[in-house]
């Protein structure tokens, strides 16, 4: 007899007499055996789901990154500068004055001005003085044009006062009889109102004083206007803005146009050698930073990580909504509540109205019965003992009473 014996056939039936194995019971779906199943998606399905997107999304981001760095670099606007192309420079009005045969001429120090305003008789515009010393440009000689809101503007047009605040620039009338002004009609106007000497004509009137002024100083005819957004190439096509614009410079002179510098001088700055700030700060900071920024994107994801995977679960009972309101009833019922119930019944018909009638939440109690009896015909007095009388004594006045407020609302629905 061989040592090596063939196992039974798997799939033969037992012999007779013997007890047949146990069969062990299938699971039921699920890992865990109890019904549930995971409904988390998996990595693959949701780059297969949103490749499209995220692709889109860099190649967008792509494209910007690439438009900023190749495309041609804008310095800061500078308001009111005759070479600013931006919404609050001048360049459009710079560009129509030289086509109507007006000289200008950019200066941005106080020594050109006083040199070329020697050179012949011109009109001095003053945009700007926060780089000037105020002084020496009150001691040019000939007519001036000061364009505020500017902080020295009693300085560099003396006999001027202004008065504190500031008026809305809005579209307003000259309502004065000087040419320039009631030519041009309705201005976008606004800034500081002014006072001037005696002789002063002023325009575009504030409860304080006007917002244009023209006066006879010393060296010549000195023009204010408390603000100059009506020049600015946002503006200037809006109203009568180009045409005021045009008559204040047009006075047959060549315009020295005093704007901030194109490139500010250095100034003095704490440390040493004019050093700022970050020039101070050492070079390690840098790093730190970025530490820090990665240090924080990984406790975001170490935190914000689940703790499994989402899974659904078979609710032990269903309860129906019906069944949940017949519920209250019963426990209204059997306790009386019947103030508690009409009070509720009362309130949802008030919020489920209250948009029909066109009427907010806050709404008061007259407003609310007066709409009702107005759309439905109903008696105002019946309406308002409905929604906000005394509870009903027995459960047939609150039968009768839901009965009531449904034919209300199905009489609004109906409408």
């Amino acid at each position: 007899m061989s040592i090596f014996a063939r196992p039974a056939d798997a799939g033969a039936p037992p012999p007779p007499g013997s007890a047949a194995a146990p069969t062990p019971p299938t699971p039921p779906p699920g890992a865990n055996g109890r019904g549930s199943s995971s409904t988390s998606p998996t990595a693959r399905s949701v780059w297969r789901s949103g490749r499209l997107i995220v692709l889109l999304g860099v190649l967008v981001v792509l494209i910007a990154v690439i438009g900023v760095l190749l495309g041609p670099g804008r310095g800061e606007s500078r308001p009111l500068d005759p070479d600013d192309t931006s919404l609050a420079g001048s360049r459009a009005l710079a560009e129509i004055l030289r086509d109507r045969g007006v000289t200008i001429e950019r200066v941005e120090s106080t020594q050109a001005a006083e040199e070329k305003a020697a050179a012949g008789d011109k009109l001095l515009v003053i945009t700007n003085l926060a780089w000037y010393d105020e002084h020496r440009l009150a001691r040019i000689p000939g007519d001036r044009l000061v364009v505020g809101p500017l902080a020295f503007m009693e300085t560099v047009a003396p006999g001027l006062r202004t008065e504190p605040g500031d008026n809305r620039a809005r579209s307003r009338e000259p309502e004065c009889g000087l040419p320039a002004a009631a030519a041009a009609g309705s201005v976008h106007i606004g800034g500081q109102a002014m006072r001037g000497p005696a002789g002063t004509v002023g325009c575009f009137p504030v409860e304080d004083g006007h917002l244009l002024v023209r006066f006879q100083g010393d060296g010549g005819v000195t023009t204010v206007v408390g603000d100059g957004s009506f020049m600015t190439n946002q503006r200037l096509a809006e109203d009568g803005n180009a045409a005021l614009a045009i008559n204040l410079f047009q006075t047959g002179k060549s315009v020295l146009w005093l704007t901030a510098p194109a490139h500010p001088p250095a100034v003095d700055l704490p440390g040493e050698g004019g050093k700022s700030i970050y020039d101070l700060m050492p070079e390690s900071i840098r790093w730190a930073i970025y530490m820090a920024i990665i240090a924080v994107a990984v406790a975001a994801f170490w935190r914000g990580r689940r703790l499994g995977p989402v899974v659904t679960e078979k609710l032990p009972v269903v309860v129906r909504a019906a069944e949940t309101v017949e519920g209250r009833g019963r426990l209204y019922r059997a306790r009386r509540a019947r103030g508690r119930a009409a009070a509720s019944l009362r309130a949802g018909t008030i919020d489920r109205l209250a948009p029909r009638l066109g009427l907010g939440s806050n709404a008061g109690q007259h407003e609310v019965v007066a709409a009702i009896a107005a759309r439905t015909g109903q008696d105002a007095h019946q309406v308002g003992t409905a929604l906000y009388g005394p509870p009903p004594p027995d459960d047939a006045g609150l039968v009768a009473l839901a009965g009531y407020l449904d034919l209300i609302e199905r009489q609004l629905s109906e409408l």
